[in-house]
């Protein structure tokens, strides 16, 4: 996929985001590789974003299209460095490498793109958007991007089950175990991501690169819970699931995104 990484570049807007997750699917389509499918729900959420901001649904629409473009520019750029080899998070780093094992579910899939992506960027792309004080003002639109994320793995949860048979074997081991494997969840996650957002926007910008390693590091080891679950009971249950998830990864990616097509030509509502 590294001819991909020549047409993934800095989005300027919404619809630039859009033209380059459709790049990263069709070029994950054509090589086979996993590391569409959180590009695929990563669409739909850009989508829906777009469609709130046009309905007046944020309390500020041009604000949230600026964080909108800076949050997806911290995926883009972190993708386009792991495709060159050249330095990343660590939380994307280990969100990509397993995204490309077979060890790991659909599920680890996407929930490791949403740690690394709500937990260390959201954070970062707020405060840069709104420094100081001025980063209280963002908290109701800044909980409604979490979520659309929250909503939108709930409404693929019909694709993830015919791709993966048997992952409400998981409901079996652990009832929250669908949608937190182990200690990771979407509402812990917006408030962590919330907390670090004011953190460091109400430090000084010297600060920021030291205060953002630490938290990369403590986020990169969520991910290692949600990739490496330490009970056997889990680990079992993963394993069993993976047995009867489909490895066809064209057929996953088209069900993954039937409802963009689907958005395009009615509109999502919020």
């Amino acid at each position: 996929m590294n001819s991909l990484s020549k047409k993934i570049g800095n989005a300027s807007t919404i619809d630039d985001v859009i033209e380059q997750l459709d790049e990263i699917i069709s070029m994950s389509n054509k090589t086979k590789n996993k590391l569409g499918y959180f590009a695929s729900l990563y669409r739909l959420v850009t989508i829906k974003v777009k469609d709130g901001i046009l309905t007046n649904q944020f309390e500020d629409g041009a604000r949230m299209e600026s964080l909108d473009v800076n949050f997806a520019n911290f995926y883009l750029k972190a993708l386009k460095n792991y495709l060159n080899g050249e330095p990343l998070s660590l939380s994307w780093q280990f969100a990509f490498r397993h995204a490309e094992k077979r060890q790991s579910i659909l599920l680890q899939h996407l929930l490791l793109g949403i740690n690394a992506h709500i937990n260390l960027d959201l954070g970062v792309a707020a405060a840069k958007v709104c420094q100081g004080s001025d980063i209280l003002s963002l908290y109701n639109d800044f909980m409604i991007i979490n979520s659309i994320l929250a909503s939108l793995v709930d409404e693929v949860r019909d694709d993830m089950d015919r791709i993966s048979p048997w992952i409400g074997f998981l409901d079996h081991v652990d009832p929250k175990a669908s949608k937190a494997i182990i200690n990771f969840s979407l509402e812990k996650s917006r408030n962590y991501a919330w907390d670090f957002a004011k953190k460091l926007a109400a430090a000084n910008e010297a600060e920021w690169e030291g205060l953002i390693k630490v938290h990369d590091n403590e986020v990169a080891s969520i991910g290692n819970m949600v990739a490496r679950p330490s009970s056997w009971m889990l680990k079992a249950g993963l394993w069993v699931i993976r047995f009867r998830e489909s490895k066809n990864i064209d057929r996953n990616l088209d069900l993954l995104n039937h409802n963009r097509f689907e958005s395009e030509i009615g509109g999502i509502q919020m």
